[in-house]
C-alpha cells in the first residue's frame, strides 16, 4: 500500500538513493533539505513522477507534514562537511531529531534513524556489536559528529520511554555508490577521483586502518526493511558490511581497476580517526533478514563509472567555457556551467 513519507536530508547522498526507491515503489514522498551537501539535481528529476514534493527547508526549524513514515537522514556526514560547521552539525543532530520526533509522537507514525558507526568511535572492541558503547572523544573535533549522533539516539529513546513513539535506529556503517559527490572528503570517492585524474592517492597514516563499505542499494534495502518491522523492533541496529579492508588496499584496488598511474603517498592521520571499523550484523540478520549482496569489486566498478561521468561533465564544460568568447549568438544561463550540482542526471 501507497504511504506518504517523510525523508529529512533527502538530498544527499543516501537520502536521494532512498527517495528514488521509494518513489519508484508508488509512494509520495516529500523530501526536505536545506541543500547544504546534497545538491538539487540529484532529486530534482523526480517532481516529473507527480509523486514527490520538494522542500527547502532547514530541519532545525519546526515543521508539520500529514505523513504516515519519516526517515530522518538530515546531517552533513563527511567530516570536511560537518567540521566546516561544528555547532550546526550538532544543533542539526539535536534540534532535527527534536523536531522529527514530535511530529512522530503527535501523528504515532513511526519513525527511522539514521544514526551512525561513529557512535562508537576508536572502538576497542572489534568488530563493533550494538552493544558497544564505544570510544569517543567528547572534545575532539569530531565530536560534533559523534556525539551529536550518539545525543539523537538519547532523544530517540527518551521519546520512546516517555511518549511510546514508534522509533527505529539504525547504525550506518561507510556507505559508497553513485550519486557520491566528488568532494566531498570520503576516502572512496578521493581514491576514485585522484586515480581517475592520474593524481596521487593520498593515505592519511601508513594505511593499515581497516574500513567495512556497504554499496548503497544494499543500504537502502536494509533502510526499507527497517521501516517495515514491528513497533517491537527499535533498535540499535548495525547496518554495514562485515568484510574488512585496510585503507591502503583498497588505494590499491582502486588505482588497479581504474589502471591509474597516481602514486600513493601518506599524510599525517587526522586526530581523533578511528583504527578499526567493521560491524557485527547479527541482528541486522535475524530481525530484518538482512545482509549485503554487493561484491566490493562490483559496487567499486560502478562507483567508478558514476565519476568517470561527472569528471567528463566538467570537462565538457570547461572545454566550453574556455571557447565561450569565440562563441557569437549564444548565451549560457549565469552560474550553471561546470557546476557539478547542475549536471544532468
Amino acid at each position: 500500500m501507497a504511504k506518504r513519507i517523510l525523508v529529512t536530508g533527502g538530498a544527499g547522498f543516501i537520502g536521494s538513493n532512498l527517495v528514488a526507491r521509494l518513489v519508484d515503489e508508488g509512494n509520495h514522498i516529500i523530501c526536505l533539505d536545506n541543500f547544504s551537501t546534497g545538491p538539487r539535481s540529484n532529486v530534482s528529476h523526480l517532481v516529473d513522477t507527480g509523486r514527490f514534493e520538494l522542500v527547502d527547508r532547514d530541519v532545525r526549524d519546526p515543521f508539520f507534514f500529514e505523513v504516515d513514515a519519516i526517515y530522518n537522514l538530515a546531517c552533513p556526514a563527511s567530516p570536511s562537511h560537518y567540521q566546516a560547521d561544528p555547532i550546526g552539525t550538532m544543533m542539526t543532530n539535536i534540534l532535527g531529531a527534536r523536531n522529527v520526533l514530535d511530529l512522530s509522537k503527535s501523528a504515532q507514525i513511526p519513525i527511522v534513524q539514521a544514526s551512525t558507526s561513529e557512535v562508537y568511535g576508536d572502538p576497542l572492541q572489534h568488530p563493533q556489536c550494538e552493544e558497544n558503547w564505544g570510544h569517543v572523544n567528547p572534545i575532539g573535533v569530531r565530536a560534533c559528529y559523534d556525539e551529536g549522533k550518539r545525543s539523537a539516539e538519547t532523544l530517540f529513546f527518551d521519546y520512546q520511554r516517555k511518549h511510546n513513539v514508534q522509533i527505529k535506529v539504525v547504525r550506518i556503517f561507510n556507505t559508497y555508490g553513485p550519486k557520491m559527490q566528488a568532494a566531498d572528503g570520503r576516502v572512496i570517492s578521493n581514491f576514485i577521483v585522484q586515480a581517475l585524474r592520474n593524481a596521487d592517492i593520498t593515505i592519511y597514516g601508513n594505511g593499515e586502518q581497516t574500513r567495512s563499505f556497504c554499496y548503497i542499494d544494499d543500504l537502502v534495502e536494509a533502510l526499507t526493511r527497517t521501516m517495515a518491522t514491528g513497533p517491537e523492533v527499535t533498535g540499535p541496529i548495525n547496518l554495514g558490511n562485515p568484510d574488512e579492508i585496510t585503507v591502503l588496499g583498497l588505494a590499491e584496488l582502486i588505482r588497479e581497476m581504474v589502471n591509474s598511474r597516481s602514486k600513493i603517498v601518506h599524510l599525517p592521520l587526522p586526530h581523533d580517526d578511528p583504527r578499526k571499523r567493521r560491524p557485527e550484523i547479527t541482528k541486522a540478520r535475524t530481525l530484518l533478514d538482512w545482509k549485503p549482496r554487493t561484491k566490493l569489486s562490483e559496487g567499486i566498478n560502478l562507483t567508478i563509472e558514476h565519476f568517470s561521468h561527472i569528471l567528463s561533465d566538467e570537462r565538457v564544460a570547461r572545454n566550453v567555457i574556455d571557447q565561450r568568447p569565440c562563441l557569437q549568438g549564444v548565451s549560457f544561463p549565469s552560474g550553471r556551467l561546470g557546476r557539478q550540482s547542475d549536471r544532468p542526471e
